[in-house]
Parts: structure tokens; C-alpha cells; sequence
């Protein structure tokens, strides 16, 4: 039986600033297999790692992120608002990630999910392609996206690299966004997987998110999904193991 990986979701969400150099320091001290983290563009086209499209809800600051400079990003907290400890924290860029990820010689995968669903950002694809491009990284790096044009265009740029639809309930779980571009596999909603009769087996591999319940993540253990995508990724491994161990 293969493992179910845990993929730290926004680095480990649940317990440090999300989308934070903390927060993915925290996913790779407790060896999580994955660490999924979001990309924006700025102002002066820096590729920026924050969920969303403002940087009002997770630092000290207001603003789009399309209307601020990296310069300008960095100024602000973006930690405390989780807890005062982290005062010190500061939105972080794609290479800051990458380089620390490097320097710490991960081996796991790095699910790059591009938030195009809202703002186009022209031009992020080509410089996401572009950046990972440059070095062979220790890790492997996946892509994923709600705005499926972001994929098609991440597959165009390069047919080799791996997407995966990002779908909620309603899920649209296409093998091919086109005749020519096939889908490597699926990130929906748990309440999609759970919809789905036993005789809808999926075609493709299947990572659910964002799985934090203890019952949420047995029955993905049960289902034997391919990953799951947690805010929790220590609790999730420390189930899994235990889990796995008792020969469930």
C-alpha cells in the first residue's frame, strides 16, 4: 500500500504565520512530504509567496499586492497578527523559499499553486517557469491552480512539468484540459471526495484539502488518497505513522 503524503499547507498553517519562512522551516523540521505555498506577482514583478491577493489579513499593512513593490512588501509585519512572536516575520519571495529549501537539501515536493484565479497577472507563468528553471533543485516542484488557462500556459511553457486541477465542489475532474494537455492529478475538496460514490473511482491521483480533523484525515488514510494538504502537518504524520503501524 502506498503512503498518503502529508503536504504542508501554506508551510504549516496551523501552528506558525502562514506563507512564511517560519512557517516552512516549521513543514520541514517535522519531514513533511510536501509543502504547498502560494505565488503573486508585485508591482515590480517579484514572484511573491502570500495567499492572498491583499496583504491586509496576514500583516500590519493594507494593499494589493499587484500595487505594491517587494521594497515596499517587506516593510511590513507579517507575523504578528498570528502572534506576537513572530513580529519579525516578513512576506517572503519564491527565492527565499527555494534557496532555503536548497540550502536545507529537501527532498520532498513543493506545490507551487499560482493565484490567477482573481488577478490575471500577466506574465507570472513565464517568470514562475523561468525561476525553477534555473537550478536543479534538491525537490520536486508541482504546479496547481483554480484558473486552469495558468496551467495550460504552464504546460505550454514547459510539457514536462506536472499540474493538478484545483477544484471545490462541483468538481471538475477532467483528465485533459485539452486534447493535447493531460492532467497529472487532482486537488479538490474533501467534500467533493466524499460526494462521490464508491463506483466513481477517481482516474487520477488525488490530494484533498485542507484536511485537519482527526476523523478527515482517517478517512483519507482509509481511502487511501494520494496526499493530503494540512494545516497540521505533525499531527497528520504522527496519525499516519500510527495508523499505518496498527495495519489499518
Amino acid at each position: 500500500m502506498d503512503q498518503t503524503k502529508i503536504i504542508a499547507h501554506r508551510g504549516s498553517k496551523g501552528t506558525h504565520p502562514e506563507n512564511t519562512l517560519e512557517a516552512v522551516k516549521e513543514a520541514v523540521r517535522v519531514r513533511s512530504d510536501g509543502i504547498e505555498i502560494d505565488v503573486h506577482l508585485s508591482l515590480d514583478k517579484e514572484l511573491i509567496v502570500i495567499h492572498d491577493e491583499t496583504i491586509d489579513r496576514t500583516t500590519n499593512g493594507k494593499g494589493s499586492i499587484q500595487n505594491l513593490t517587494l521594497a515596499e512588501l517587506k516593510q511590513f509585519d507579517a507575523g504578528s497578527w498570528y502572534s506576537p512572536e513572530y513580529s519579525n516575520c516578513r512576506i517572503p519571495t519564491l527565492q527565499e523559499i527555494f534557496c532555503f529549501l536548497e540550502k536545507v537539501d529537501y527532498k520532498g515536493l513543493v506545490n507551487i499553486e499560482l493565484k490567477t484565479d482573481k488577478f490575471s497577472y500577466p506574465g507570472i507563468e513565464e517568470k514562475v517557469v523561468a525561476f525553477v528553471a534555473e537550478k536543479n533543485w534538491p525537490f520536486t516542484v508541482e504546479y496547481s491552480s483554480f484558473n486552469y488557462q495558468t496551467l495550460i500556459q504552464l504546460k505550454i511553457l514547459d510539457d514536462t512539468c506536472k499540474i493538478a486541477l484545483l477544484f471545490k465542489e462541483h468538481g471538475e475532474n477532467k483528465t485533459f484540459l485539452n486534447l493535447n494537455i493531460p492532467v497529472n492529478m487532482w486537488h479538490p475538496k474533501l467534500s467533493w471526495f466524499k460526494s462521490i460514490s464508491p463506483f466513481q473511482v477517481p482516474e487520477l491521483p488525488v490530494r484533498v484539502w485542507t484536511i485537519n480533523k482527526s476523523e478527515d484525515l482517517q478517512f483519507c488514510f482509509r481511502k487511501q488518497v494520494a496526499g493530503v494538504i494540512t494545516d497540521y502537518p505533525q499531527k497528520a504524520l504522527e496519525m499516519r505513522d500510527k495508523w499505518q503501524n496498527e495495519g489499518e
